[in-house]
């Protein structure tokens, strides 16, 4: 086993050099995956002038008024679309919230879609007239390259390459710029981001190179993952784990609060949860079925009835 989460260059998949480098790249990704539900992936092709841009919108947004703020927060909305205040989130069993701020920028879609009444039209903040610019350009990059994570994934476990392409194509997913501001006392019980798993796929997470991000490994130790700059982040999912009858685990993660005098200082994070369609129905692969590993789920269920079960538990709905 690895000491620690590796990270991975995507070229080798998307721009193979010949000589089983692209069939290695699946391997050790896979593996990764099946022992952390971590990896790191770098050389993505995101330009870095489309990631300094977003956060410097999403940084402008969470400076303003929190009256100003408030405007965009959906009463009854479960945080689908603009802006949920600090202290709503709390994580799964957890005694105490998040101590974050963030917005949700979801896929725009045609109005008179058949997804129309689960995805709702996105908020945009008027007084940040760039935000819509940098926040669905990063959208649509993270969901492009979440894609071809999945495919690599696909191939690991003998699926066709493009099997999740028309059930991902209208996912219901979510970009989520985050603020998690200063800590000012030392004596709270929060933690920023308590221990939890992620309810979608696959999550990219674009700034992970500030500490704080812990990953619980198969033994029960908390491992830190401080990506470098240029890496994003990509873990499974609950319904990826379930899906795939745990073949690839959805691995228990945290933001701790750092020490000292970094606890003075402000984090900013963006994951991208990428989500199939909502009417896709998750129901164990065959391939994922063997005589070792039985179906642990006999009950199939949609992606969207799943996302509204978890939203309950995390108290965003």
């Amino acid at each position: 086993m690895a000491s620690q989460i590796p990270t991975l260059d995507i070229r080798r998949f998307t721009e193979p050099s010949g000589s089983g480098d692209r069939e290695a790249f699946v391997e050790e990704l896979g593996a990764a995956y099946r022992e952390w539900g971590f990896a790191g992936i770098r050389n993505h092709g995101i330009a870095q002038e489309l990631i300094d841009g977003s956060y410097d919108v999403f940084k402008r947004f969470f400076a303003l008024p929190e009256d100003v703020k408030r405007k965009y927060h959906v009463p009854g909305g479960g945080g689908a679309r603009g802006y949920t205040p600090f202290g709503i989130e709390t994580a799964k069993d957890s005694k105490y919230f998040d101590l974050k701020e963030f917005w949700h920028v979801g896929r725009e879609i045609p109005r008179d879609s058949k997804y129309a009444d689960v995805m709702p039209a996105n908020l945009w903040p008027e007084e940040i007239p760039e935000f819509h610019q940098f926040a669905y350009g990063l959208y649509q990059a993270l969901d492009q390259l979440g894609s071809r994570v999945l495919s690599a994934l696909a191939l690991h476990i003998g699926l066709p390459e493009n099997y999740f392409a028309d059930k991902t194509d209208f996912g219901n997913s979510i970009l989520r710029p985050i603020h998690y501001p200063p800590i000012t006392t030392d004596d709270i019980p929060n933690v920023r981001a308590g221990a939890h798993e992620d309810i979608n796929l696959i999550t990219l997470l674009v700034g992970a190179s500030s500490e704080g991000l812990e990953v619980r490994s198969r033994k029960g130790d908390w491992v830190s993952f401080t990506a470098d700059a240029d890496t994003i982040v990509v873990n499974i999912g609950d319904m990826l784990q379930r899906l795939t009858n745990h073949v690839y685990p959805s691995t228990t993660h945290r933001v701790v609060n750092p020490p000292g005098e970094k606890a003075r200082k402000p984090r900013y994070s963006t994951p991208f949860f990428l989500h199939p369609n909502p009417d896709f129905l998750i129901d164990v692969l065959p391939s994922c079925i063997t005589p070792d590993n039985p179906s642990r789920y006999p009950e199939p269920i949609t992606a969207h009835g799943y996302l509204e079960e978890r939203l309950a538990e995390i108290k965003l709905k």
